[in-house]
C-alpha cells in the first residue's frame, strides 16, 4: 500500500544554485513519514503515551533530478521490509511530470523513551506494517 504526500517547493528550499537543496529532500521525507506514521495511527501523543520512538538508523538517498521553485512535489512511501525491532522504508519523490526525482531507503528502529535502547515494535504498528508492506 503506498502513502502519498503531496507538497509544493518554496523559495526557502532553493540554495545558490538555483534548485533544491540536496538537504531539503530528506526533509521533504521526513514530513512524508510523519505523515504516513501518524495515519497508522501512531502519533507524537500516542507514541509518548506508549514512552516509545522510532529512530531513523540508516539512510540510503538517490538524487536523481533536480527540483525547482514553485515545482509540485509527490513523495509516495512503501514499506520493503518488517523485523521485530525495525523496519525499512522506500520514499520516492516525483515531479509533477511524473518523473523521479529522488528515492531513498530509511531503516528506522523503535526504541523505549526512556531508556534509549531499541525495543519490539507495538504489536499494531508489526500488523500495520505487514498490512503495508511493498
Amino acid at each position: 500500500m503506498v502513502h502519498t504526500f503531496d507538497l509544493t517547493v518554496r523559495s526557502t528550499d532553493i540554495d545558490v544554485i538555483g534548485h533544491v537543496n540536496n538537504a531539503k529532500y530528506l526533509e521533504y521525507m521526513e514530513w512524508a513519514r510523519f505523515d504516513w506514521i501518524w495515519k497508522l495511527g501512531f502519533t507524537f501523543d500516542e507514541m509518548k503515551r506508549r514512552g516509545v520512538m522510532p529512530v531513523v538508523v540508516n539512510i540510503n538517498i538517490n538524487y536523481r533530478k533536480e527540483l525547482r521553485l514553485l515545482e509540485e512535489v509527490q513523495v509516495r512511501t512503501t514499506v520493503l521490509k518488517q523485523g521485530t525491532k525495525s523496519f525499512v522504508i522506500r520514499h520516492e519523490l516525483y515531479n509533477q511530470k511524473e518523473e523521479l526525482v529522488s528515492d531513498a531507503d530509511i531503516t528506522m528502529v523503535m526504541i523505549d523513551a526512556q531508556t534509549r535502547s531499541s525495543i519490539p515494535l507495538p504489536p499494531e504498528m508489526t500488523a500495520a506494517l505487514k498490512a503495508s508492506l511493498a
